[in-house]
């Protein structure tokens, strides 16, 4: 399966490659264009003693560890755990989007109980209506799961993914973007579907043209 362009709308600075780096490297490698929006950096979650910049200075660090440059990356400054106050902006961002035709749209999942999370799953339904979406896989924020797509990933797109998670330095205290946990992960998905590795997706919506 190969898309051309394909935009990941991530609430926070990690999302999009928590929930789809080994996806994404794979497009890559198909010739498709990626773009990151971020709509978050948390400035006020940023570990005591660290820039409350960083997290905007990882995510370019981890989209050009995909290949890709600063032009592929979007960053917004909305307040962390408030993105609700924000809704209308938000859906005005991503419609003002729709003009690059993208094929494929990545964004959290309908189960996500993260409140930002689900406010950019709610925006991104109502911008992109005609355009094939797909849920990210964050298990620790994901209580249900519905329309199950495995998607194989080679041991290359996981060494990808990995190395993505290890610009953000500011977050390696949690345990779900250490490189065991997200080998794991890969595992288990890729055992449930009989291959190696995997990466699994709510199919929120697929348009075949």
């Amino acid at each position: 399966m190969k898309f051309n362009n394909i935009l990941v709308v991530s609430p926070h600075t990690d999302d999009g490659e928590l929930g789809a780096g080994g996806f994404i490297a794979s497009q890559i490698k198909k010739g498709a264009k990626v773009t990151f929006l971020t709509l978050c950096i948390a400035e006020d979650s940023v570990p005591t003693g660290l820039d409350r910049e960083i997290l905007g200075q990882e995510a370019l660090e981890s989209a050009k560890s995909f290949g890709l440059s600063c032009e592929d990356l979007i960053i917004h400054r909305f307040p962390v755990r408030r993105l609700s106050e924000h809704r209308q902006e938000i859906l005005e961002i991503l419609v003002a989007l729709k003009k690059n035709n993208y094929d494929l749209i990545l964004c959290p999942s309908s189960q996500d109980v993260h409140q930002d999370h689900s406010v950019v799953y709610n925006e991104v339904v109502r911008a992109f209506k005609g355009t094939s979406i797909l849920g990210f896989d964050l298990p620790w924020n994901n209580l249900l799961e519905q329309q199950i797509f495995f998607y194989e990933i080679s041991y290359e797109d996981l060494d990808k993914k990995v190395n993505s998670l290890r610009c953000y330095r500011s977050q390696k205290f949690r345990k779900y973007t250490s490189q065991e946990f997200l080998q794991s992960l890969a595992i288990i998905r890729g055992a449930i579907v009989g291959v190696d590795l995997a990466e699994k997706f709510e199919v929120i919506r697929m348009v075949v043209k």
